[in-house]
Formats: C-alpha cells, sequence, structure tokens
C-alpha cells in the first residue's frame, strides 16, 4: 500500500517546519514584549494559531515572519487592553465601601438558613430576592414573573413556615 501526500499534509508539514524554524525568535520577541515566560508562550501560541488560519492566503510567503511578529504585537495590545479594563473595574469596585456583617449566633444563622433551603423553590426565591438582596416588591416579582400581590403571598407563606421552624411564635 502507497501512501500519498494530499495538499493537506504539504500544509501541515509547511506549518510544522515553519513552526520549528520560527518559534524561538517569536518566543524571545513576544517575551521582550510581554515580560512574562508564560505570557510570551500564550501569544506565540495564539498568534500561529490565527497565522496558520490564513497560511494559505498569505500573498508574500516569504513575510511569514513579519506576519508573525505583527500578530504578537497585535495579540499583546490586546491583551493590554483587557488588562487596563480588568483593572479599572477592580479599581472602581474598591472604591465602594466595604459592606459591615453584623456579628450573629452561627447557630441561629445556620438553623435559619437550613430553614430557608427547605422552603419551596419559589418561596426561597421571594424571601431572598426581598430580604437579602433588597429588592421593592415591584422588582422581585418581575423577576418572579408574578404580580405584587403573589409575591407578598409567598413572602407571607414563606414567613409563617420559617417561625414554625425556628420556633418563633408569630406576631
Amino acid at each position: 500500500m502507497r501512501e500519498t501526500l494530499t495538499a493537506d499534509d504539504a500544509t501541515w508539514s509547511g506549518l510544522e517546519s515553519l513552526y520549528l524554524q520560527h518559534a524561538p525568535s517569536a518566543l524571545r520577541f513576544a517575551y521582550f514584549l510581554s515580560g512574562d515566560q508564560e505570557t510570551a508562550r500564550d501569544l506565540v501560541q495564539d498568534a500561529f494559531v490565527r497565522v496558520a488560519g490564513r497560511f494559505r492566503h498569505l500573498r508574500q510567503p516569504d513575510g511569514f515572519d513579519a506576519y508573525l511578529r505583527r500578530t504578537i504585537v497585535n495579540l499583546n495590545a490586546s491583551r493590554l487592553r483587557r488588562l487596563k479594563v480588568e483593572r479599572s473595574s477592580l479599581a472602581r469596585e474598591a472604591a465602594y465601601p466595604a459592606v459591615a456583617v453584623p456579628e450573629r449566633d452561627p447557630a441561629v444563622s445556620e438553623e435559619l438558613w437550613r430553614a430557608i433551603l427547605d422552603l419551596p423553590p419559589r418561596q426561597r426565591a421571594a424571601i431572598v430576592l426581598r430580604y437579602y438582596e433588597d429588592l421593592t416588591e415591584l422588582q422581585a416579582a418581575d423577576i418572579l414573573r408574578c404580580s405584587a400581590k403573589a409575591l407578598n403571598q409567598l413572602v407571607v407563606r414563606a414567613m409563617k413556615t420559617l417561625r414554625t421552624r425556628i420556633g418563633e411564635e408569630p406576631s
């Protein structure tokens, strides 16, 4: 049986040889751009994946090295933009005042959470939306896709069940 070389095999072989030929210098270049070895490896890998998708369409196959370097520069610029957005988002988040959580008896909290988790799903959602997420009746009703009156009924039933389960007398 004779194996034949297809165009895809030739392309793969060409890509492999290009990778072996250009990866070391591309890695060095990416390291100088990013300052981090792992980031450089990621940039080179991503660049080769992108270039491989366009390999057949290169106008000047001799320009592969320049095309690869341009791709690494673009990927690094995108990475830096993402980092800038993430950092500004974290900075905005840090500017919000920390919410103080009042100290509570852990036994009571655990008992209450177990009781809440035992509620039917819609009652549990109504309680969480109203009291833990601090939403208005209309907002909570909109999320549960019910009327405000139906939401209030869910809350009343849930509170009655919770009072019974944790041993508190209804007022």
